[in-house]
């Protein structure tokens, strides 16, 4: 490249970026022209890439300032270690040394955090060309994830380790240090509540017994401000209006391990409702069905809630008479001298806006549609701010994602709106292999494999295999929650069962598949209709006779002889279930019901009609502290055609607890074997409180207590051995017990320490059991 060159040459000196200088050798004149340019030292980087950078322009007077801002610009790109600018009469010379290549990226030091985990951290990455500022920041942000772990005297240095052909290994050096702990959490101000109650608010706890399990022990600055609005929402759902915390104080221990927090609050008068009334600010739209939907009551205490809950009511309302745009607008009167709000529901005309379009992105697996079905609004529609909030969480609720944000935007006019929906995915499959143990069915193995978010299409697959104690079992279903693209929910399952009945000496197997169709009646209420297909056996009876060996009578009941068989049954049914969950309009108390009916008999060799009841209700009591629950069920078999039941059939004794699989009903005492044979009918009733039994809320252990009593009687065939006739009278059980719940990262158990108060001579008790806790 040919440069034209004044008469004086010149030598510029400049600073380099990082240890080493940059040099401009220095000349008495300040201005040039070049005929040439010469790059020395460069092995990857292009020299056009180096010239356009320096950006002189061929045939034209520089300055030596402009020879010093090439010099700067070529240093700035980050591509090299030093550049060296040198003007050599009319040839210009920049000699290069560029940064070395990253062989590979390395840590050390790391326990706590794996390697895979730190390298998502980092921006540095193999065969690129090595940066220090972006070791430096990587170092940094690998720090703060330690940071976020508690661990806030990790320190992380960059190392580079020189290799061949000008590259380096990056390591980073990793001291992680200690867990800094909070030692003590305290508060100030607070006189209506211990500070004992208001640990357990906190997101944040204090150091205990099992601090090497339990992170939110460990001081995280981010945790404090969730603490704040814990506080906040605590003191004000307990009639707190005027509440605030005044500020949070960190301490560090003397021995910089620990932290000491200190809350200042500022607790205020507790509020009761006063007048509580609705009016309508809209031109013929009456307040009096407003008004009924009131879960306010006058004299009880303040709390948001309650608000808030009359006001969703209030809008359900609006929405089932076609009133859009109708605002309900809550407005409170203070009465500082008796301590009570009056609370005046207004009726008021909102803005006309309406949604332009709903916007989805970050779902690199989760179809759009799926996510788009979660609301109950599309374009064009009037804009409700509540159902869009509902709308969110749906889709938290779905459970594919990390976190969903849902929020809005002016669109295109002041009168239209933007729902931006941004979504993290997460893996949404598990394969899993468990173990389990049960007082009666022993140590079980189990291996599944499940998928919730099929293809990105929110289909639920799933295949399970398991044994235990003389049983084995594989199933497999499938479920399409909108079935032809409607609100339809398909599902197909099938199974295979073989089982070593307990407290009978005879063995049962079954293999069928169920498939069927599940759709909406109403807000809270689904219909369910499926068929089934199936083929139960049952073998392996042995009938009495005299055991050669010991000369004992052996064998079990002459009912259970006449019933060994295999039939197919083939049954079209009936699910009606209610849920008041889903419409939430009381989130204090949740109200279920369910009613199945099977109709068998289309086709196959069993018809009988066998129905089953299940209802129950769960409240929230004592500042939400305790939990309430209760629950029915009852269930009949009837069969048709002058056919008999079987035990395969009939329902088993499990379901009081303090009683075994099959430890009550109908039993033949005459036979050897004292056979347990189920009964055509049953019902049961449980009562039961969960609460809290004192220990630190992060441990996940509480109490409860529970009565159980019910039956199960009625036999078609009741001629047992000997001739003797099996009693099958409704007998009533009941027991009462002791409960311990434990949140472990397995999942929740739950204990049962129970005893039996009323039941027969034969019955077959059970004081203790462990079980998976299930959820109302």
């Amino acid at each position: 490249m040919n440069f034209k060159r004044s008469t004086c040459a010149v030598a510029l000196l400049a600073g380099l970026a990082g240890a080493v200088p940059a040099v401009i050798t220095p000349a008495p004149a300040y201005a040039y022209v070049f005929t040439q340019v010469r790059i020395e030292g460069n092995e990857r980087i292009e020299p056009e890439t180096i010239l356009s950078y320096a950006n002189i322009t061929r045939g034209v007077e520089v300055s030596a300032g402009e020879v010093n801002d090439a010099l700067q610009r070529i240093q700035n790109s980050g591509l090299f270690e030093t550049v060296e600018v040198v003007p050599q009469g009319g040839t210009l010379v920049i000699r290069v040394r560029e940064w070395p290549t990253i062989n590979q990226i390395a840590f050390e030091g790391n326990r706590r955090i794996d390697d895979e985990q730190l390298a998502g951290i980092a921006q540095s990455e193999s065969r690129r060309v090595y940066s220090p500022s972006l070791a430096e920041r990587d170092a940094a942000n690998i720090a703060q994830a330690y940071s976020a772990q508690g661990r806030l005297a990790a320190r992380v240095s960059p190392r580079i380790i020189p290799r061949e052909g000008n590259r380096v290994d990056l390591v980073f050096e990793v001291r992680e240090g200690d867990v800094t702990e909070i030692e003590r959490v305290g508060f100030t101000g607070n006189r209506a509540f211990s500070d004992r109650r208001l640990r357990n608010v906190l997101a944040t706890k204090q150091a205990g017994l099992l601090r090497s399990f339990i992170q939110s022990d460990t001081y995280n600055p981010e945790r404090l401000q969730l603490d704040e609005n814990l506080l906040t929402d605590f003191y004000r759902s307990q009639g707190f209006a005027d509440f605030t915390v005044q500020g949070v104080a960190p301490e560090l221990t003397r021995e910089r391990d620990a932290y000491f927090v200190t809350y200042a609050i500022s607790e205020g008068p507790r509020y009761r409702f006063g007048d509580v009334t609705t009016i309508s600010e809209i031109p013929g739209v009456d307040a009096a069905p407003f008004q009924a939907q009131n879960q306010v009551r006058r004299g009880s205490y303040y709390t948001p809630e309650s608000v808030d809950l009359t006001i969703r009511r209030m809008e359900t309302v609006a929405l089932q008479q076609g009133l859009d745009f109708v605002s309900i607008e809550p407005r409170i009167t203070r009465n500082q001298r008796n301590q009570t709000l009056d609370l005046t529901f207004a009726l008021t005309r909102g803005p006309r806006v309406f949604v332009e379009r709903i916007d989805i992105e970050g779902n690199t697996t989760t179809l759009d549609e799926v996510i788009r079905r979660q609301f109950n609004t599309v374009e064009g529609d009037p804009f409700n701010p509540r159902e869009i909030r509902n709308s969110a969480e749906r889709i938290r609720a779905l459970g594919y994602f990390v976190d969903a944000q849902v929020e809005t935007r002016e669109g295109s006019s002041a009168q239209q709106v933007i729902v931006d929906v941004n979504v993290e995915e997460q893996p949404t499959g598990t394969l899993e292999f468990g173990g389990s143990y049960g007082a009666s069915s022993g140590i079980g193995l189990s291996a599944g494999l499940s998928e919730r978010n099929f293809l990105g299409r929110g289909q639920e697959v799933g295949l399970s295999i398991s044994t235990t104690k003389g049983s084995r079992s594989g199933s497999f279903n499938f479920v399409e929650p909108y079935f032809l693209t409607r609100d339809l929910r398909f599902s197909f399952s099938g199974w295979y069962r073989e089982t070593d009945q307990d407290n009978a000496k005879y063995d049962t197997r079954s293999v069928g598949f169920q498939t069927g169709i599940e759709f909406p009646i109403s807000a809270a209420s689904r219909l369910d209709v499926h068929y089934r297909l199936s083929k139960d056996s049952i073998y392996d009876v042995d009938p009495i006779e005299v055991d050669p060996d010991t000369g004992e009578l052996v064998g079990s009941s002459p009912i259970l002889v006449r019933e060994e068989s295999g039939l197919f049954s083939s049954a079209l049914g009936y699910r009606y279930d209610y849920d008041s969950r889903r419409v939430g309009l009381n989130p204090r108390t949740a109200t279920k019901l369910s009613f199945t009916q099977d109709f068998a008999g289309l086709g196959g060799d069993v018809q009988s009609v066998t129905s089953v009841l299940t209802a129950g209700v769960e409240s929230n009591a004592w500042r939400e502290n305790i939990t309430l629950r209760a629950e029915f069920e009852a269930g009949a078999v009837h069969m048709l055609d002058d056919q008999n039941s079987r035990v395969i059939e009939r329902f088993g004794g499990q379901r009081v607890r303090g009683f075994e699989v099959n430890g009550i009903g109908p039993r033949d005492l005459q036979a050897p074997n004292e056979d347990a044979l189920g009964g055509n009918y049953f019902w049961v009733a449980r009562a039961e409180a969960q609460f809290p039994i004192g220990l630190p809320e992060e441990y996940g252990l509480t109490g409860g207590v529970f009565a159980d009593v019910g039956s199960v009687w009625g036999l078609d065939d009741t001629a047992g051995a000997n001739g003797v006739t099996v009693d099958d009278s409704m007998h009533p059980r009941a027991a009462v017990g002791l409960s311990l719940f434990w949140t472990t990262p397995i999942g929740p158990l739950r204990m049962n320490f129970a005893k039996a108060i009323e039941k027969q001579d034969y019955d077959e008790e059970q004081s203790f059991d462990l079980t998976i806790s299930t959820r109302f």
